[in-house]
């Protein structure tokens, strides 16, 4: 005997055989599976942030015509693949990767107030290094004075993109970091792998819990609204594992997995209280084994560009756009269109967090 109850007119998305088992067998996207909460056309300025898998989704954008923010320009004159090399049209900020959300708050605070940055230098072979973003220079920085000029322009940058946006988008890489002990400093990578010297007195190692990751989203709410108070934000959460674990007596496997559902929950319980804040679940699609899709590289890691192309088709449906590739409007810039075809075309994704693995390398 049957009768009316909470499951028996629930839509075919709510049940798994009917949505997630038949799109595995069809190979088509999962029909309802994001609902956006605020209306986003191709003409909303939009920016993006975050680990390495917010560059797909920076390339995603500019590919389907919609204004993806490079709010950082290359200085005239420089190509596009020197500008990439040199941390120009990656994101949208010359920032490098910014794995943590105790980064991104660190970051945002600086561009809000900018004499309470932190003024620590590494010097290599005559030149010097940013700690917070080592990578963006190639060789180093000449002078001191070169190097906080360049973070200066970055900054002003990210007041002025903020400004100008109607959407951050901002995704989540992990919870693992480092920090000066002394400073309170985090930096993009631990001191001595990319740059730097470790030192096991001043160096400190930190996993950020669920309740260290909501507080820092609830500030990074209220630094983005203080710079533009209609900004909406746009969570997601990268579904790259882990390159390596720092945490003592912890396999990669159970490390990268308590990283991301930890990042997960946070975020899903935080977009539940904001109307501006939406999550998109590109972890969930890239992730889930009952799709029954060949997501990742030989590597296990890297993202096969199909798998990346299949979750920006959930996000292009979402938003109602269902022929992402008909009559799209040109590139803003041509410098932008250059490095987003590059891009696309080498897969060239820079992902710093991977240079961990060379001092795996002479174990294999």
């Amino acid at each position: 005997m049957s009768s009316a109850n909470p499951y028996s007119k629930l839509p075919r998305h709510a049940y798994w055989r009917t949505s997630v088992a038949r799109a595995a067998r069809s190979g088509d996207v999962l029909p309802d599976l994001w609902t956006p909460k605020f209306p986003l056309t191709r003409d909303d300025p939009i920016l993006t942030t975050g680990s390495c898998f917010a560059q797909h989704i920076s390339r995603a954008l500019a590919q389907a015509g919609f204004t993806w923010q490079q709010a950082e320009r290359p200085p005239y004159g420089l190509n596009a693949a020197t500008a990439r090399d040199f941390g120009y049209g990656i994101f949208s900020f010359r920032t490098g990767n910014i794995y943590t959300t105790r980064m991104l708050v660190q970051l945002l605070g600086w561009a809000l107030e900018p004499d309470s940055q932190d003024q620590e230098v590494w010097s290599e072979d005559g030149a010097f290094l940013d700690p917070i973003r080592p990578q963006i220079e190639p060789g180093g920085f000449e002078t001191v004075e070169e190097l906080f000029m360049a973070r200066k322009a970055t900054l002003q940058a990210i007041r002025r993109g903020v400004q100008d946006s109607s959407l951050f988008i901002f995704t989540l890489g992990l919870t693992e970091g480092w920090m000066n002990s002394r400073t309170g400093l985090r930096y993009s990578a631990c001191p001595g792998t990319m740059g730097g010297t470790f030192d096991p007195d001043l160096h400190r190692f930190e996993n950020l819990h669920y309740p260290d990751i909501l507080a820092d989203l609830k500030k990074i709410r209220v630094q983005l609204r203080k710079m533009n108070p209609s900004i909406k934000i746009l969570l997601t959460v990268s579904p790259v594992p882990l390159a390596a674990t720092a945490q003592p007596g912890t396999h990669v496997l159970t490390a990268t997995t308590q990283s991301k559902s930890v990042l997960r929950a946070a975020a899903g319980h935080f977009q539940s209280l904001h109307p501006d804040v939406d999550y998109f679940p590109s972890y969930e699609i890239v992730s889930s084994p009952g799709l029954d899709r060949q997501m990742f590289e030989d590597d296990r890691r890297s993202v096969t560009p199909d798998g990346v192309d299949y979750v920006m088709r959930h996000f292009l449906q979402g938003l109602g756009i269902r022929d992402a590739g008909a009559d799209l409007p040109a590139a803003p810039n041509s410098a932008i269109a250059e490095a987003v075809a590059r891009a696309a075309a080498d897969h060239d994704i820079i992902c710093e967090e991977i240079a961990l693995d060379r001092f795996n390398e002479d174990r294999d």
